[in-house]
């Protein structure tokens, strides 16, 4: 169990808790244990159980923590609703806005399989194919969205080609704030720009929009007995590659995922050589928040290999 230092265990928060579940279930509830997710989460978070029925909570406790909130919980809907994948149940309406103007994300809790088997990383491959076969008209999305703590700019551009969505709302959006940052130098800068004017010529054939989950590595989909399910969401419409490139770029899937998307969509044989060109915004925006750390000191040298690999 957690210390009662934590601050989703308050007690105010905790009334606020127990009060939503019991409203949710139609009856009462009282949290009686938890465990604390810290070494999973990058937020705090906590399963916390009570009679028969478990709960997950997050807290958003940074900037924009409510927009945050409320954006992640349509962004679940949308995928839910439009590809039929699974995603986490709300409690009541999923959010709850704390006093301190933070805002805590409240789901029925997942039975979680923490050790996954060849079959849980399949369902991986199944389900991010399912999102993907949802189509659309234009690149992007009628909301922001939120790439981590970072608003996110899904406006449509005007060619409403996949090269200039990619390089004015995502790559060129994250050099910005790593610059201002200071995490990138101006050389860096520079060469990442000059990537952006290259990116025509490197993307292949123009894709055709398809709904995407938006941050698909692969610890944002839950292994669950029933299978796979969708969270930490941030969908829009754009290049399938682009969440087939995040899936793996924390660490390696086994080829049991490849082969169960590929049983639903096929993978253009180009990927590979493509891959880490969709990771380039991901790079800067790991860089923008990560402060100087040595977590983004890693990602500073495969952005440069990966400029180095595209000039």
């Amino acid at each position: 169990m957690a210390s009662m230092a934590h601050p989703l265990l308050t007690s105010a928060t905790r009334e606020l808790i127990e009060a939503a579940v019991s409203s949710h279930l139609g009856r009462s509830w009282q949290v009686t244990t938890w465990t604390d997710l810290a070494e999973r989460s990058s937020h705090p978070a906590l399963v916390l159980r009570g009679d028969g029925f478990d709960v997950f909570a997050k807290l958003a406790d940074q900037a924009e923590a409510a927009a945050r909130a409320e954006n992640e919980l349509a962004g679940l809907r949308l995928i839910g609703e439009l590809s039929g994948v699974a995603v986490p149940v709300p409690i009541a309406d999923g959010r709850l806005d704390l006093p301190d103007g933070s805002a805590m994300l409240i789901f029925e809790a997942l039975d979680e399989c923490i050790d996954r088997r060849p079959e849980d990383w399949r369902a991986i491959g199944r389900t991010l194919a399912s999102i993907h076969e949802v189509p659309g008209e234009i690149f992007g999305g009628t909301t922001d969205g939120f790439f981590g703590p970072l608003r996110q700019d899904n406006r449509p551009v005007d060619s409403n080609t996949w090269a200039e969505f990619y390089a004015v709302r995502r790559v060129l959006p994250w050099l910005r704030t790593a610059r201002d940052a200071d995490a990138i130098d101006a050389a860096t800068a520079a060469r990442v720009e000059k990537l952006t004017e290259l990116l025509p010529g490197l993307i292949g054939s123009e894709p055709s929009p398809r709904l995407l989950h938006g941050d698909a590595q692969h610890h944002n989909f839950v292994s669950t007995p029933r299978g796979a399910v969708a969270i930490d969401a941030a969908p829009y419409f754009g290049h399938p590659e682009l969440d087939l490139a995040l899936l793996d770029y924390f660490s390696p899937v086994p080829p049991q995922t490849w082969e169960a998307y590929r049983e639903i969509r096929a993978i253009d044989p180009g990927f590979a050589e493509r891959r880490e060109l969709w990771r380039i915004f991901a790079y800067l925006a790991i860089l923008t928040v990560d402060d100087g750390g040595d977590f983004g000191r890693a990602f500073c040298t495969r952005l440069d290999d990966a400029l180095d690999h595209y000039l």
